[in-house]
């Protein structure tokens, strides 16, 4: 049996190591030469425990910005603000004088009767103002649409010739006729449309029946002018002025590429012919329909006011 006094070997002994004054005094003594962030001092058997922290590194500078952050831009001073002011009401009285002044005169346009159309044919380049799905009635556009196909056909002789006689100017047959056929074509271009096509744009549209009137005299003298062309009799120049079949035949006899664009040119003349005579037929039809009675009484009308 072990016996009581003797020490229990499993025992765990508990060693202190600043139980020993070497110890305590050689921990002491460095305390306070250590460049630690703690040290402890002691005074009078106290021990106080201080705090030394080393400060931060500083940042590197940030060029960003934060959108959120509002800055204030100044706007100039208060003399600047009274003379914008000022500018502001200048331009104001202006633009109200401005109004006033088109309103009067979209005024005293409405009371003349006399409105101004926009241009919008052709569409790259306008130069003439043509709505027929818009301004004239559904029952007249097939018509109408006919006659504004007269027109062109017009033009295209009339370009047409001009480039023949241009043909025949180079082979040799002289400037006059050239000169002539420039005349046809700038007169003729826009004297037709204001002669007879105008007149009869306003006449469906319901503008004015005494329209139609003015529309047969001068398509007739238009149907002439064709018929005349188509020929080219030998008044003026030997008629070689205008590519009809007589200064073709002429033509080939001497040289057959001036021969060709006269003979070209008839062709042209002949389908205008042909197709002024239909559309003539078409109109006059459509004015017996409806029109007759209106015509009487506005002629009638107008008859009044010229006696008066």
């Amino acid at each position: 049996m072990a016996r009581r006094a003797d020490p229990n070997p499993f025992e765990e002994e508990e060693v202190n190591p600043f139980s020993d004054p070497a110890v305590r005094a050689h921990i002491s003594g460095q305390s306070h030469y250590s460049a630690g962030p703690f040290y402890t001092t002691s005074t009078g058997g106290a021990s106080t425990t201080n705090s030394k922290l080393s400060p931060l590194a500083p940042e590197p500078a940030d060029f960003t910005y934060d959108r959120d952050v509002t800055v204030d831009i100044p706007l100039g001073t208060t003399k600047d603000t009274k003379k914008r002011e000022k500018e502001l009401d200048s331009w104001e009285v202006e633009l109200r004088r401005k109004e006033q002044e088109i309103r009067r005169r979209e005024e005293a346009i409405a009371r003349t009767g006399f409105v101004i159309k926009e241009k919008n044919w052709p569409s790259f380049f306008p130069i003439i103002h043509n709505d027929i799905a818009r301004e004239i009635p559904s029952s007249a556009q097939r018509l109408m649409y006919i006659a504004f196909a007269s027109w062109l056909g017009m033009v295209l002789c009339l370009v047409w010739n001009a480039v023949a006689v241009t043909v025949a100017w180079i082979k040799g047959y002289g400037v006059n006729i050239w000169l002539l056929a420039i005349i046809y074509a700038l007169a003729g271009c826009p004297g037709s449309y204001v002669l007879w096509y105008k007149p009869l744009y306003r006449a469906m549209s319901n503008e004015s029946a005494l329209r139609f009137g003015w529309f047969f005299l001068t398509y007739l003298f238009h149907i002439g002018f064709c018929i005349f062309a188509a020929v080219a009799p030998p008044v003026f120049f030997n008629g070689k002025s205008l590519a009809g079949i007589l200064p073709a035949i002429n033509a080939f006899s001497g040289n057959t590429l001036v021969g060709i664009f006269y003979l070209v040119g008839f062709g042209l003349f002949c389908l205008e012919t042909l197709l002024s005579m239909w559309v003539l037929q078409q109109v006059y039809t459509y004015f017996r329909s409806g029109k007759s009675t209106e015509m009487k009484h506005e002629a009638a009308r107008g008859a009044a006011r010229a006696a008066l």
